[in-house]
């Protein structure tokens, strides 16, 4: 099973490709995608709009994995991110993926062991993690984060979705309330 990670920037957006094999994981891409810092916004959200759906569509992923939007100190910041962040999320919504998401912390606590690790330890575990001969650039670490974040989700999330159908036939609501 392969899982796409997504780290959204307006500048920089960050992908990582890897497969699970049980509990092995398998590096098969990543990269940064660089977006014209002199183009229009929307010109730039389209760079990245293409950018995901092509990367999504030539490493055919199972699952896809985007980090949450921080609120920055910066509203404007704030916005243009979730603008950037919008533009991936439709890529792999055309591509027929749903897409999970996380916040920063809950990446850096899953792949890292702490919440509040730094740029430069999410590398290094992101190395170590898919045995990398060399340290992969910050922007595609993070989407190699969350892809592995995603992937050490995924058996709960798995468990979950097989069970609703039973869940499904043991409930019923009846006048806005649910019952067993």
């Amino acid at each position: 099973m392969r899982i796409l990670g997504i780290d959204p920037g307006l500048r920089r957006t960050g992908f990582g490709v890897i497969a699970v094999q049980g509990r092995q994981l398998e590096y098969i891409a990543s990269g940064t995608i660089v977006v014209p810092t002199d183009a229009s916004l929307s010109e730039r959200l389209k760079v990245i709009l293409d950018n995901v759906r092509e990367v999504a569509a030539q490493h055919q992923p199972d699952h896809a994995a985007v980090e949450q939007v921080f609120v920055n100190t910066n509203p404007h910041s704030t916005l243009l991110l979730g603008q950037a962040r919008g533009a991936a999320l439709c890529a792999l919504a055309d591509q027929g993926l749903a897409v999970s998401e996380y916040t920063a912390l809950q990446i850096k606590k899953n792949t890292v062991g702490k919440g509040h690790a730094t740029k430069e330890q999410v590398q290094q575990l992101v190395q170590y993690l898919l045995r990398l001969n060399g340290t992969p650039a910050p922007d595609a670490a993070d989407a190699l984060a969350c892809a592995i974040c995603h992937a050490h989700h995924l058996p709960l999330t798995q468990q979950l979705q097989q069970q609703q159908p039973t869940v499904a036939k043991l409930t019923r609501i009846r006048g806005g309330r649910l019952h067993f």
